[in-house]
C-alpha cells in the first residue's frame, strides 16, 4: 500500500503573497535596478521595463502560478515533474532539471552575497566605519573578500558569515511551510518596507550644504528619472529591461511553481499573482530607485556617480554607502547602516529560501526525505558549490555561476515552459487553468500574448544572447558577419578576449594590455606588482617563488612577460567552474531519472487556508 501524506498548504493568503513577493524582491531590486536605469536612458528605461513586464513578466507569472498549482494537486513540488505533469513525454522532466540546476547554482553565490549584508549589519552596529575615508571604506570591502584578511580580528571572517547565513537558511527550510518560509516572509517583508521607507524619507530630505551634501536629495531622483528618449532606439536597452524583469520576478527558476504547488484547487491564481507581482514592482521602482543613486549624487555629484556606476550596484552599495551614512553622525549612521544592510539581508534571505524550497520539495516528494533532511542536503550541496565562489571570487568562478546558472538557464527554462504551456498543453486549456477559482479575470488579449508574443520574445532574447555583437553595439550587425561580444553565449564558450594567459598552467605570466609598471612593493607574501593601463591600476600579488621580469617605470606591451614561476591562470578556474556545473546538471538528471522510477506518493488535502 502506498504511503499517504498530508498535503501542505499556506496558512493564510497574506502569508502566500508575502512569500511570493519575498521570492521576487531580492538584492537586485536595490542594487541592480537603479544602475540599469541610469545606464539605459534614465526615466525612458521605464518604457521598455513596463512593456517587458506586460509581455514577459505577467504571462510567465500566470504560467508558473497555474502550472505549479496544477502539479501540486498531483503531488509534485519541483520543476522536473511540474513540466512532465503537463505532458507525459519523459524528456520534459530533464528539461525541468534546468530549474533545479539554476536554484542550486544561484543559491551557491547568492548566499555569499547575502552573508556580506549580514556582516555589514554587524559592522554598522559596532561602528566599524566610524572615521574612515571613502578610500578606506572601499578598501575594507576588498579586505573582506580576501579570505586571509580579517576586519574584526576573527580568522576567516567572510567564511564565518557565509556559514552563518547558510545555517539560517537551512534552519528555516527545515521547518514546515507555515512555520518556516511563511513565518519568515511575514517577518522580513514588512520590516524590509519599513527600513526602505525610513531610508527614502531621510535621503530625499538631504539639503545641499548640510552634513557635507553638495546637492539636495531630490536632485538624484530627478537625474535618475529624467528620460533620454533617444535610448529607446537601442536594442541593448530593451534587452536590459527584459533581463531586469527576469531577475526581479525570479522567473524561469521554478521557485514560483514550487510555492504555487502548495495552493488549493480553487485558490485565485490571477489575483494572488498580480498582487505579489505589483508589490515587487512597488518595492523596486519606488523604494529601490530612491536609495543608492539619490544619496550618492547628493554627496558625490552626478559625474562621479556616473563613474561609480561602472563598478555596478553591488560595488556602489558596499564600497560607498557606509561612508555616505557616516556623514549623518554616529547615531543615524548606525541606524541607516543597519536599515540598509538589514533591508538587503531580508530581501536576500526571502529569495534564497525560495531557491531551497524546490530542492527540499523534490527530495521530499520522490525519496520520502523529511524537511530537515532535505534542508541539510540543500545546505550541504550549496556549501560544496559555494565555497569556490568564496575562495576564488576574483578568479571568475562567481561570474561563471552567475552567467550560466543565473542568466542563460533562466531564459532556457522560461522558453521551454511557455512553449509547453501555450503550444503543447494548449493555450485554451491553460487559460482555463489560470482562471480556475479566479475572482479576477485577465483581459483576453493575454491569451494572444501567451500564445504568440511571449514565446517569440523569449526566442529572440535567447538568439540575441547567443550572437550579441561587441560592446552591445547592434549597428555592427551585417550579412557579412560581425565581431561577437565576449559576454555573448558563443563568445563565452570560445573564451573570447581571454587574452595571452589562455592556458591552465604556465611558466610565465603575460601583460594583458599595454601599460606602465606603476609600482612594485615588497610584502611578506612576495612582491606586489601594479600596472597602470588606460587610467586604471591593476594589482598582482606574486608569491615568494615568482620572479619579476620587469622593473618599476617600464613601459610594457600586451603579451610581454611580467613574471615567471609556477602559474595557475584564471582560465583554469573558469573551466573548472564550468566542469563543476556540468557535473551538477548530470547528477541532477540522474536523480530525476531515479525518482521517475519510484512509485509516486498520494496526497490528501488538509483544509482551505484562511483568506486574509
Amino acid at each position: 500500500m502506498s504511503k499517504i501524506q498530508a498535503k501542505e498548504t499556506w496558512g493564510t493568503r497574506m502569508g502566500l503573497i508575502l512569500a511570493m513577493a519575498g521570492n521576487a524582491v531580492g538584492l537586485g531590486n536595490f542594487l541592480r535596478f537603479p544602475i540599469q536605469a541610469i545606464q539605459n536612458g534614465g526615466g525612458a528605461f521605464i518604457i521598455p521595463y513596463l512593456v517587458s513586464f506586460v509581455l514577459l513578466g505577467i504571462p510567465l507569472m500566470l504560467v508558473e502560478w497555474s502550472t505549479g498549482r496544477f502539479a501540486g494537486l498531483r503531488g509534485h513540488h519541483s520543476s522536473p515533474f511540474v513540466l512532465q505533469s503537463l505532458d507525459k513525454r519523459p524528456f520534459w522532466k530533464y528539461i525541468g532539471v534546468i530549474g533545479l540546476f539554476s536554484n542550486i547554482v544561484i543559491a551557491s553565490y547568492y548566499c555569499y552575497i547575502e552573508s556580506w549584508t549580514l556582516s555589514y549589519v554587524y559592522h554598522s552596529i559596532t561602528r566599524t566605519f566610524d572615521g574612515m575615508t571613502e578610500i578606506q571604506v572601499s578598501g575594507f570591502f576588498d579586505d573582506y573578500l580576501k579570505i586571509s584578511t580579517s576586519t574584526t580580528g576573527i580568522p576567516y571572517e567572510s567564511i564565518l558569515f557565509y556559514v552563518l547565513c547558510l545555517s539560517i537558511n537551512i534552519w528555516i527550510l527545515s521547518q514546515t511551510l507555515r512555520k518556516g518560509i511563511e513565518r519568515a516572509a511575514k517577518f522580513f517583508m514588512p520590516l524590509l518596507v519599513v527600513f526602505g521607507l525610513f531610508l527614502v524619507i531621510k535621503i530625499v530630505s538631504i539639503k545641499a550644504g548640510e552634513q557635507g551634501a553638495i546637492y539636495d536629495g531630490w536632485v538624484g531622483l530627478e537625474f535618475l528619472w529624467t528620460p533620454d528618449l533617444s535610448s529607446l532606439s537601442n536594442p541593448k536597452v530593451w534587452l536590459s529591461a527584459a533581463g531586469q524583469i527576469f531577475f526581479t520576478l525570479s522567473l524561469g527558476m521554478g521557485c514560483i511553481q514550487c510555492y504555487a504547488s502548495y495552493l488549493k484547487e480553487k485558490d485565485d491564481v490571477v489575483l494572488n499573482s498580480m498582487t505579489a507581482g505589483f508589490m515587487n514592482e512597488f518595492v523596486e521602482i519606488v523604494i529601490g530607485g530612491s536609495i543608492i543613486i539619490p544619496i550618492s549624487i547628493g554627496y558625490f555629484g552626478i559625474d562621479k556617480v556616473m563613474d561609480l556606476c561602472r563598478i555596478g550596484g553591488f560595488g556602489l552599495g558596499f564600497r560607498t554607502m557606509p561612508y555616505l551614512f557616516e556623514q549623518w553622525g554616529d547615531v543615524l549612521a548606525s541606524l541607516a547602516g543597519m536599515a540598509f544592510f538589514g533591508l538587503l539581508f531580508g530581501a536576500g534571505i526571502t529569495s534564497s529560501l525560495a531557491m531551497g524550497a524546490p530542492i527540499v520539495g523534490f527530495l521530499k516528494d520522490n525519496f520520502g526525505w523529511s524537511r530537515k533532511k532535505g534542508a541539510l542536503a540543500f545546505g550541504s550541496i550549496i556549501l560544496v558549490y559555494g565555497i569556490p565562489t568564496v575562495l576564488f571570487f576574483s578568479k571568475g568562478v562567481f561570474d561563471e555561476y552567475d552567467y550560466w546558472g543565473g542568466t542563460v538557464a533562466l531564459v532556457l527554462y522560461a522558453t521551454a515552459e511557455i512553449i509547453l504551456f501555450s503550444w503543447i498543453f494548449g493555450v485554451d486549456r491553460g487559460w482555463k487553468l489560470i482562471h480556475q477559482g479566479a475572482e479576477l479575470r485577465m483581459p483576453r488579449i493575454f491569451k494572444f500574448i501567451l500564445r504568440y508574443i511571449t514565446p517569440t520574445m523569449l526566442i529572440l532574447i535567447l538568439l540575441a544572447s547567443a550572437i550579441k555583437p561587441k560592446d552591445d553595439d547592434w549597428s555592427l550587425l551585417s550579412l557579412k558577419g560581425w565581431e561577437l561580444d565576449k559576454n555573448s553565449i558563443i563568445g563565452e564558450l570560445l573564451h573570447k578576449d581571454i587574452g595571452p594567459n589562455n592556458t591552465w598552467f604556465a611558466k610565465e605570466y603575460f601583460a594583458e594590455h599595454d601599460g606602465l609598471v606603476h609600482k612594485i612593493t615588497a610584502t611578506e607574501k612576495g612582491n606586489k606588482l601594479e600596472i597602470l593601463s588606460a587610467s586604471t591600476i591593476k594589482s598582482y600579488q606574486l608569491s615568494g617563488s615568482h620572479t619579476l621580469m620587469v622593473s618599476e617605470g617600464d613601459r610594457i606591451k600586451a603579451g610581454e612577460a611580467l613574471y615567471k614561476g609556477k602559474i595557475v591562470n584564471t582560465v583554469f578556474y573558469i573551466d573548472s567552474a564550468r566542469i563543476g556545473l556540468l557535473i551538477l546538471f548530470l547528477m541532477l538528471c540522474f536523480f530525476v531519472w531515479k525518482a521517475a522510477n519510484k512509485k509516486p506518493h498520494h496526497y490528501i488535502d488538509i483544509g482551505q487556508p484562511n483568506q486574509q
